[in-house]
């Protein structure tokens, strides 16, 4: 039970909530909107026998369950009873910003009192034992939306550059083409070729030889010391702007020799940096 991460999102109506769940399944939760909170024991039961398929689940619930809301401390102490650890995380923003927000978007709020403030107000008044309960509480007023997926991952992930981008490393032969979603590619067919070396044409980047044939010119390093330098610099720009998928290409000219060996380094050298990085050697058997 323990090894399941739980985290319950709640808070005002309008603070960011729908967002944060979008953040965290970017950060890899499974996730789950608007469950009345009479099915959370039963579906932290359901997570707890997925045999490790599901290890870190969100889920929103809020005052749009109405009368169902009022069962959630029954549901958390429940929870508490069978030893399943969860978090509560608490978003919230002034008055000022929360009636922005919904004059902005023309939205009702969900109490549809006689105005919004007295919507708020109201949710407000029925909100706070919760947020007096709540692990981690946000005020999202003067966050943009950066700025709060970057908190939600100080929190969530324990990672000060938020690690939680995802970065997939594909080598490829040009003759094959370009990936189409490749977002960053480097071509180093400038690189001594091991094709044309008798001994090394049948074997691939994954041989110890092709390696060696590889890494013994200096331009190999150089090349190498190149990328790292600007990777170091663009992984956390990315971070910062909200991006959650990165795919770096490294092409040859078949895909099997040097592509396959600078990816491969380029893994190892994002597992040392603390990413967890995904390898794809797409034409190393063509």
């Amino acid at each position: 039970m323990e090894d399941i991460q739980f985290v319950l999102i709640t808070g005002l109506s309008g603070a960011g909530k729908s967002l944060a769940l979008d953040y965290f399944e970017d950060m890899g939760y499974f996730c789950v909107d608007n469950l009345p909170p009479v099915l959370i024991p039963k579906f932290a039961e359901m997570c707890m026998q997925s045999e490790g398929k599901v290890s870190k689940v969100a889920l929103v619930c809020d005052i749009r369950g109405r009368d169902f809301f009022d069962q959630l401390f029954e549901s958390l102490s429940a929870l508490e009873f069978k030893g399943f650890h969860f978090e509560i995380l608490f978003l919230e923003a002034t008055r000022e910003e929360l009636v922005r927000r919904y004059k902005e978007t023309r939205r009702m709020h969900p109490l549809k009192e006689n105005t919004i403030l007295d919507s708020i107000d109201k949710e407000t008044s029925l909100l706070s034992e919760i947020r007096g309960k709540a692990t981690n509480i946000i005020d999202t007023s003067y966050l943009n939306p950066h700025q709060f997926k970057e908190k939600l991952s100080l929190l969530y992930t324990g990672s000060e550059r938020g690690k939680y981008l995802q970065v997939t490393i594909i080598s490829f032969g040009y003759k094959y083409l370009v990936p189409t979603d490749a977002d960053l590619v480097f071509d180093v067919r400038f690189l001594p070729n091991p094709h044309y070396v008798e001994q090394l044409q049948p074997l691939t980047g994954e041989n110890t030889q092709v390696k060696e044939y590889v890494w013994k010119w200096p331009v190999t390093g150089n090349f190498f010391e190149k990328i790292e330098d600007l990777l170091m610099f663009l992984l956390p720009h990315y971070v910062r702007e909200g991006k959650s998928h990165l795919i770096i290409a490294i092409g040859c000219t078949g895909g099997k020799h040097r592509a396959v060996v600078i990816a491969n380094e380029l893994f190892r050298l994002l597992q040392d940096e603390g990413y967890s990085p995904g390898i794809e050697h797409r034409d190393i058997n063509k």
